[in-house]
């Protein structure tokens, strides 16, 4: 019996050894063995941000400075204050004129410098903005200078404005949220067909058109759609189309609004004097023919031809003044008297074209103040410049006319819808 007791004591104590045996073990190989390898590529490690870029410049490790050209400030005092040398500042003033011109920086115009982190500021870069769109850059490195000319993204958005004229377009315009770009690029569409000397109060605008967004930022406009005008209780469709031959304005039937002559030289002013055949001359006090129109405008006006032509005369001529003489064609002259200078390179010979500046209103010769006298001959004959009627321009092609109609009357449709006030008896 106690041979057996003893066998089943000498039992429990081995299997008890065994078992502190194993848990040591398993302790020193959880506090000396190497941890299990676990490859890189099956963590989840989070990616490093980008590098942040200006105009493809890594900034991370750079400064941005912005300013305005200050009037009569120089590229070379700018570039001055963030340590480029006079030697680079040299190179740049023999850079291609077409690539950048130091005399194309205008003042007010705003700049960014990208330049060194550190005490000296060296500039690593130039950036000039001429407007919001474009911009020119110069590049600083060890290899020298480097031009860059570019343009900022450029969102593009499309605007539908209207409204009724209670005193001129400008206003009507600038009221309805539109700029004196609109103004002018409505005149220009309508410049053959409406006189815009002749607007009335109840006169009304549409129009369609594109606005530029530079970063959220208004940038400019682009071009008109379309447009529809109210002028003496007749309405003028104007649709932008294509036919090949470059963006041009039709009306419903497809006639180009484009006609062989402008409707009027130069814009916004006010007629001071009509054709007549007995006006009293408000300098010499007796009546004579008045055979052309007066414009009223301030000194330095520009003043286009109304068509191409050849200039047949650009001299001083008596009571005229300084006078421009522009043939068209064998059957139409026009003349452009009182100029205070004449446009660059106008003289007897020269070739012009539709909308050229030919000169500048004066008041040269026999003048109480400043005015252009504006002439037009139809076969020699003086005609009343106003009840000028001209051809048209070509029209829309017949292989264009299917497409054209399409995209007239999906504009004409929008234009339709948008408000505006209707005269009393519509």
């Amino acid at each position: 019996m106690k041979k057996r007791l003893f066998l089943a004591g000498s039992v429990v104590v081995g299997l008890a050894l065994i078992y502190l045996i194993i848990a040591k073990v398993s302790e020193y190989r959880a506090r000396y063995q190497e941890p299990e390898t676990v490859a890189i590529d099956s963590m989840d490690f989070p990616s490093p941000p980008p590098p942040r870029r200006l105009y493809g410049i890594n900034i991370d490790t750079m400064e941005v400075a912005e300013g305005v050209i200050k009037r009569n400030e120089n590229l070379s005092e700018i570039l001055s204050r963030y340590n480029v040398t006079p030697q680079t500042i040299a190179e740049i003033g023999k850079l291609p004129r077409d690539s950048f011109d130091v005399r194309r920086l205008r003042a007010h115009k705003p700049y960014t410098i990208i330049h060194e982190r550190d005490s000296l500021k060296t500039a690593r870069a130039f950036i000039y903005h001429p407007d919001k769109i474009n911009y020119m850059m110069l590049r600083f490195d060890d290899r020298g200078v480097s031009v860059y000319n570019g343009k900022n993204k450029v969102d593009t958005i499309i605007v539908k404005t209207g409204g009724v004229i209670e005193t001129s377009l400008y206003n009507c315009v600038v009221e309805a949220g539109g700029s004196p770009m609109l103004v002018n690029e409505l005149a220009d569409v309508y410049a053959w067909v409406i006189d815009f000397f002749g607007l009335q109060k109840g006169d009304a605008f549409k129009v369609i058109y594109e606005r530029y967004e530079v970063n959220g930022e208004d940038a400019g406009m682009g071009k008109i759609l379309g447009a529809w005008f109210r002028h003496e209780g007749k309405v003028y469709y104007a649709i932008q189309y294509d036919q090949g031959e470059g963006k041009e304005y039709f009306d419903e039937a497809g006639n180009s609004l484009r006609k062989t002559f402008l409707k009027a030289p130069l814009r916004f002013s006010r007629i001071s004097s009509r054709f007549s055949y007995s006006r009293m001359h408000p300098v010499l006090k007796i009546r004579r023919p008045h055979t052309g129109v007066d414009y009223a405008a301030p000194t330095g006006t520009p003043v286009v031809a109304v068509g191409d032509g050849t200039v047949v005369m650009a001299r001083f001529k008596g009571g005229g003044g300084n006078t421009v003489k522009i043939r068209h064609n064998s059957n139409y002259t026009t003349g452009y008297m009182h100029l205070s200078r004449y446009g660059k390179g106008i003289r007897k010979g020269v070739k012009v074209k539709q909308g050229q500046v030919i000169g500048y209103v004066g008041k040269t010769g026999l003048a109480t103040g400043p005015h252009l006298d504006f002439r037009f001959w139809k076969n020699g004959r003086p005609v009343d410049p106003l009840k000028i009627d001209p051809p048209s321009a070509d029209p829309i092609k017949d292989e264009k006319r299917e497409d054209y109609m399409k995209v007239m009357k999906a504009m004409k449709k929008q234009l339709d819808a948008v408000p505006v006030a209707e005269p009393e008896g519509v």
